[in-house]
């Protein structure tokens, strides 16, 4: 299992992006959790199958309809300790 954490920055929150992001990680089978943060981005730890984690980093790049991602920066990481894809509080 591969996991990154990623950062994604634009117009992201307020857009709907964690609900998209969580129903797009579902359908890829996808584990993690995604949350806004205090500075206008998005925060997200993915893990899976390298090929399911490449499919939701890059239609994170599109993200959902309102949204317009500038830049996402990714980092290796641990895997999640709990199963599923949740979403968490703003940090």
């Amino acid at each position: 299992m591969r996991a990154r954490r990623v950062i994604i920055s634009g117009r992201v929150q307020g857009v709907g992006y964690r609900d998209w992001m969580a129903g797009e990680a579902a359908r890829l089978g996808v584990q993690g959790w995604v949350r806004n943060r205090r500075d206008d981005t998005v925060e997200a730890l993915v893990a899976g199958e390298e090929a399911a984690v490449q499919a939701l980093l890059s239609a994170c790049r599109r993200g959902p309809l309102l949204a317009l991602v500038i830049d996402i920066t990714e980092e290796f990481a641990d895997p999640p300790a709990e199963p599923g894809f949740l979403r968490l509080p703003t940090r």
